[in-house]
């Protein structure tokens, strides 16, 4: 932990701010002043795009994260995957569709194509052995790992001021999961219950389970994530349906993904938002959980409290005598849950989440939390300009 000079006139979080700053000023300096020029002597003049994958890939540093492969094992040596985790980077940087469109602009690119790892167009991994790594890297959640790391490393020592909760849908080409057939339920009889009969104990909601659940992983595995139909009012008031998942991020201050967990499209947002504030609490310090109507619930107030947070939740007004209204300064903060909105929107158009196609959850979160990694290394370095 940074040790923090004793200014009173200075707030802790400006400090860790800065120390942030300088230290990714730093780490920026560096890879602009020595590696870009040693780069351009040897591969030629880097483009704008070539310069942003350098550098995430620089700072993501995903070979590290993946096992290595002596000759020695039996059978047939797999491809190289350093070099088909960095094209699968790529393919987010340069927000192509396909893995087809990729290993079209790896032939025709020869710096895109050195910078993955390969010198030549022969030496390039076929598109099924990019298909049997990518099932790898889903299993491992290779994508995960390297992006909780990343948080760890530049800011796990910040003070977050701001965690703007929200979702967003991803659309999927594939069936949707059947879903077992409701079980009839008598009806209610009216009226109050005859004297001396137990009345009927209200149903336990997934929000009453995880407030008593310990675990991270045992919050995660109450949440569905089949592929289903979803459907929610857009910004102007008119339902959207979709069918596919839901990618719930939680975004910190300066646009930064620190959080992402994915469900099927039909879950509410609220089913998401302890467990998700569990995970961002154990990565980074923050003060206030900022999130819309959707989570206003007793349950996702009460477990933000607990964690020593300020939840400020929109008010979902059920009844006209509701009349909860944020005090002005709260108003004024509750305005920076813009940044969920701005993650959600460049996610989509600058880095690959629009495109998913494949298949299962666990496919679709890795395609999408390779675009996670670069935008977040993207927004870090706005950090440092």
């Amino acid at each position: 932990m940074v040790k923090l000079p004793h200014n009173n006139s200075v707030k802790p979080e400006v400090l860790m701010a800065a120390h942030l700053r300088t230290k990714i000023s730093q780490y920026w300096h560096c890879i602009q002043a020595n590696l870009f020029p040693w780069l351009a002597e040897e591969l030629g003049p880097l483009s704008d795009k070539h310069q942003q994958l350098v550098t995430v890939l620089e700072m993501i540093r995903i070979e590290e994260f993946i096992p290595f492969y002596c000759g020695a094992l039996p059978g047939r040596p797999p491809a190289d995957r350093s070099s088909i985790a960095r094209a699968f980077v790529a393919k987010a940087v340069y927000n192509l569709p396909t893995t087809r469109h990729l290993l079209d602009r790896l032939k025709v690119d020869k710096i895109l194509r050195r910078i993955c790892g390969w010198e030549k167009v022969n030496d390039i991994a076929k598109e099924w052995s990019f298909s049997r790594a990518f099932a790898e890297f889903s299993q491992t959640e290779l994508c995960q790992r390297v992006h909780k790391a990343l948080i760890k490393n530049y800011q796990s020592e910040r003070i977050v001021g701001h965690i703007s909760r929200d979702s967003t849908a991803i659309t999927a080409r594939e069936k949707t999961a059947k879903k077992e057939p409701k079980k009839k339920t008598p009806k209610k009889p009216r009226g109050r219950p005859k004297k001396g009969e137990p009345s009927k104990a209200k149903p336990i909601t997934r929000l009453d389970r995880q407030l008593k659940m310990t675990g991270l992983a045992e919050m995660i595995a109450d949440l569905p994530t089949a592929c289903d139909m979803g459907t929610k009012k857009n910004s102007k008031g008119y339902k959207v349906s979709w069918r596919g998942y839901k990618l719930h991020i939680d975004t910190a201050d300066g646009d930064i993904p620190i959080s992402c967990i994915l469900t099927s499209a039909s879950t509410h947002d609220s089913q998401v938002a302890i467990p998700l504030a569990t995970m961002t609490a154990q990565r980074v310090n923050s003060l206030y959980d900022v999130m819309d109507a959707a989570y206003d619930s007793w349950q996702i107030r009460e477990h933000s409290r607990s964690i020593g947070h300020v939840p400020l939740i929109d008010f979902n007004h059920r009844s006209k005598s509701d009349t909860r209204t944020f005090a002005p300064h709260e108003a004024q903060r509750y305005k920076e849950r813009i940044s969920a909105e701005r993650v959600n929107s460049r996610l989509k158009d600058s880095f690959n989440a629009a495109f998913v196609r494949v298949k299962g959850d666990i496919k679709v979160m890795t395609h999408l939390m390779f675009g996670v990694l670069a935008l977040t290394v993207d927004q870090l370095m706005h950090l440092a300009t």
